[in-house]
């Protein structure tokens, strides 16, 4: 990566069949991507810090329709959203978190803000809404994360779970998440996820998302991580500080750790599941063992990357 720096994000894995939306939908989606890359490339090109390009990174992923996360997030069983978000910069293990927040427009700032102007690392539900709105975040009814094909979404889940096949739904029906990793021009690290959740989820269900070590994760000199996936699984298996750990103690490379995690932990157990990773030079994985995963990153030579299930597309140049 130019400088040294170096930025990578996903949009979920489990990733639809391609014919389920229109060319022009998934141009797009892939244009959507690329607008989250710049956002958080302009930031890093400029010499500003791996913490703001991420959060810059997810803030437009959280606004696009096409993602599980912010506007467009999944509902719950009782027809609302619950969103979680985290950031965690790998300079100094500072991190912050929200789960179950129902107000805030973007949840990535709301665990920024935790991380920065309180003492705690998580808050949840209206507690987490009431400080965000203290902080002067923007703030939103409820309904304003409601999308047409979230609704769709409920309605075809709830009827499979009625039919008794609630098994035979994809992890494209019912997961989704947003992440981005970055690396500076100093060689610090960070990493943010966001979602809603899961379509058709328990009220009051947590996932990893919001849980550094399970779901995001950042330590300067190792790597960044954002999952996506099964949460449950992520936090059991400690997901993203299971690749720190093995790069740190069993000197894998980032390939062999993301690799390992993705590919033979899930794998075995027939998990979805996918991630975004960089290392302190600025190089970024991001395996999946699904249908596809929305994923995206800059080239040394500023060609943006995007791509939704195996062909990948260059979106033009950073310049």
């Amino acid at each position: 990566m130019a400088n040294g720096h170096g930025i990578g994000l996903h949009g979920g894995c489990g990733t639809q069949a391609q014919a389920l939306m229109s060319e022009a939908e998934w141009a797009e989606a892939r244009t959507h991507l690329a607008d989250a890359l710049r956002a958080g490339w302009r930031i890093l090109a400029g010499g500003g810090r791996a913490l703001d390009a991420v959060e810059a990174a997810i803030v437009v992923m959280e606004d696009s329709v096409y993602f599980n996360a912010g506007y467009g997030a999944a509902l719950n069983a009782s027809g609302a959203h619950e969103l979680e978000a985290s950031i965690m910069d790998g300079a100094t293990l500072a991190c912050g978190a929200v789960a179950g927040t129902k107000r805030v427009k973007n949840p990535i700032r709301a665990a920024r803000a935790v991380m920065e102007k309180s003492p705690s690392v998580m808050m949840a539900t209206s507690t987490a809404d009431a400080f965000a709105e203290r902080c002067g975040l923007d703030m939103v009814a409820n309904s304003y994360f409601t999308t047409e094909r979230r609704v769709k979404a409920l309605a075809a889940l709830r009827q499979r779970a009625k039919d008794g096949n609630a098994a035979a739904a994809t992890e494209a029906d019912k997961h989704g998440t947003v992440g981005a990793v970055a690396c500076d021009a100093n060689g610090h690290l960070a990493a943010g996820t966001s979602t809603g959740g899961f379509n058709n989820k328990p009220v009051g269900r947590i996932g990893d998302s919001p849980i550094i070590g399970a779901g995001t994760y950042a330590r300067d000199g190792v790597c960044a991580i954002s999952g996506t996936g099964q949460g449950e699984l992520f936090i059991r298996h400690a997901a993203a500080y299971d690749v720190a750990a093995r790069m740190m103690y069993a000197r894998q490379s980032l390939t062999q750790a993301t690799d390992a995690l993705v590919h033979e932990t899930f794998g075995a157990l027939k998990v979805g599941a996918g991630v975004v990773a960089i290392d302190g030079t600025g190089r970024v994985v991001a395996p999946y063992n699904t249908l596809g995963m929305y994923r995206g990153w800059i080239m040394a030579d500023g060609r943006i990357v995007v791509a939704t299930h195996a062909e990948e597309h260059v979106m033009g140049t950073v310049g």
